[in-house]
């Protein structure tokens, strides 16, 4: 049976019809809808700390004030320089209500990215965490556009002060900022003039990884926040009086939509433990009992390795995805064995505003007998996935080819890039630059990026492939494979390798469990068994760090 049998289905290419028509046309009129539907419910949980919609709405309805004071118009741009810290939804639903752009900031950016995002986005007003400002930001602010500067702490909006994440962490003043809590006590109980948010307004910016270039910021409309939000909503069978737990970092594209967004249109409570550290997290999966993620895999298997895992962590879940970082089967039958729980494959990218793939709610993935790759789901309602030849025409199913997506969830744009725009996104579709294939009944399977791609005596070898091989090994925790230059082959396979707790193996016996099941031209060719592998916050592993 196909898992299309019960659906309406317009063909191998496209997802669902057109019936996730929005109830809601932006962002800040799906967070009022949950508001009016249960304004004293909690929306937020940090720690022992807690905001209930309706204190969240008169908290962002202050900020905002703060700002149309201040001289923030419509269009102008806020930046975040935060952790999961409850702030960081005042901030985005202030934003909005002032009829602005958030411009989210990865915390781990220094003073040469946060120079370069602050500069690029044109960001009017920054909102910094007190040790992110003292530490970076302050060095950076006097030669940008920020004319607005308010910072915040960590230890706000809770008491316990974990010392796991807050160990030599106290209140800092800084000359030339204003402190956001006093900047929202002084304006407690004002309302800002309404404000018309159009579908096409842009929602915020969120920046790419700049793995092929400078990052480029994503113009992520209201448009496309409200229709992912829903997809995501009833697609992944939310339980009523459940929560959602914020495991990936909120300004990346799946914690403002997968996490944030979600909260808004479900609603559901949004729960945030700062920064991802495992035995916290671990602590309040059991204190929170939440219902719903979605996180990199890599995160995930942090969680199994910590020694004080046990499956009553998962046990409140109903709803499980993951996204960010590809799925090896291995790994997705080990999610299985440590929670009971099926993980769901998600695939998005910035640009799709989170999912433009998603595994169907209790079907698992399929995984491709040839390749052995696991399939990251079908295309979403709306939305038409196809895979192109290096000419941009359609190729047959089950051929490899660049990934193209075109629909709601499609961003208009890059900030201030009209070229690149024009190149990544010819006619209004994204050219994923991932390389992957569609079976016959429209399961898509990503081979690897195509910049990864490795040409070994003219053969083609994909990472990926490679990797999910090693992830057979018993011994092997993570593996991240890259091409290298070889006098003989022009370029040679190489791979990195962590090991289990308590695990040993040799390269020469990782060596040797590839050769016995690729061709050979495939397998690799050295091995290095290194502690932890490089990755983003978000989980990805950094190849490009790899190849030196």
């Amino acid at each position: 049976m196909s898992v299309y049998d019960e659906r309406p289905w317009l063909g191998l290419y496209a997802g669902e019809p057109a019936d996730l028509e929005p109830e809601h046309t932006d962002g800040l009129a799906m967070f009022r809808a949950g508001l009016a539907a249960d304004p004293t419910g909690d929306a937020v949980r940090y720690f022992d700390g807690v905001l209930t919609r309706e204190e969240l709405d008169a908290q962002s309805d202050a900020l905002a004030v703060a700002l149309l004071d201040s001289g923030f118009e419509r269009g102008d741009r806020l930046a975040v320089y935060l952790q999961n810290v409850p702030q960081f939804v005042v901030c985005l639903l202030a934003t909005w209500k002032a009829g602005g752009v958030m411009v989210s900031i990865n915390p781990m950016s220094r003073a040469r990215e946060l120079t370069y995002l602050l500069q690029d986005s044109g960001a009017r007003v920054l909102v910094a965490l007190e040790t992110l400002y003292d530490e970076v930001a302050r060095d950076v602010v006097p030669g940008s556009s920020v004319e607005l500067v308010l910072t915040t702490s960590e230890l706000d909006y809770q008491t316990r002060h974990d010392p796991r994440l807050f160990a030599g962490v106290s209140r800092q003043r800084h000359a030339g900022t204003d402190d956001l809590v006093e900047f929202l006590e002084a304006r407690r109980g004002q309302r800002p003039p309404p404000v018309e948010l159009a579908p096409d307004d842009v929602a915020f910016l969120t920046y790419t990884s700049g793995t092929t270039g400078v990052p480029k910021g994503a113009m992520n409309t209201h448009r496309n926040v409200v229709f992912t939000a829903r997809v995501y909503r009833d697609r992944a069978r939310f339980a009523r009086g459940g929560s959602v737990f914020g495991i990936a970092p909120l300004f990346h594209i799946t914690g403002l939509i997968g996490h944030i967004a979600i909260s808004f249109a479900a609603p559901l409570p949004l729960v945030l433990a700062y920064r991802f550290e495992p035995q916290v997290v671990l602590d309040a999966l059991l204190e929170h009992r939440p219902t719903y993620t979605i996180g990199a895999i890599t995160a995930f298997n942090a969680l199994f390795n910590s020694p004080d895992f046990t499956e009553d962590h998962f046990a409140s879940f109903t709803s499980v995805y993951s996204g960010g970082a590809a799925i090896s089967p291995t790994a997705e039958r080990a999610f299985k064995a440590r929670t009971g729980l099926q993980v769901h494959n998600a695939y998005g990218l910035t640009e799709t505003t989170s999912p433009m793939t998603l595994t169907p709610f209790g079907a698992p993935s399929p995984v491709d007998p040839t390749s052995g790759a696991l399939s990251v789901g079908v295309p979403v309602p709306s939305t038409v996935v196809r895979i192109v030849g290096e000419d941009g025409e359609d190729l047959p199913l089950g051929e490899v080819g660049e990934i193209v997506a075109d629909g709601p969830q499609v961003v208009a744009g890059y900030w201030g890039k009209p070229e690149e725009t024009a190149a990544n996104l010819p006619g209004g579709a994204l050219r994923s630059g991932d390389v992957g294939f569609m079976d016959p009944e429209g399961w898509i399977f990503i081979v690897d990026r195509k910049k990864d791609m490795i040409n070994a005596s003219g053969y083609k070898v994909w990472p990926r492939e490679v990797e999910d091989v090693l992830a057979e090994h018993e011994a092997v925790r993570e593996a991240a494979v890259v091409g290298v230059p070889d006098e003989v082959r022009g370029e040679t396979v190489k791979a990195f390798v962590s090991l289990k707790a308590g695990a040993s193996a040799t390269p020469e016996e990782l060596i040797a469990h590839c050769k016995e099941r690729m061709a050979a031209y495939k397998y690799p060719r050295q091995v290095v068994v290194i502690d932890e592998l490089p990755k983003t916050v978000t989980g990805k592993i950094l190849r490009r760090e790899l190849r030196g």
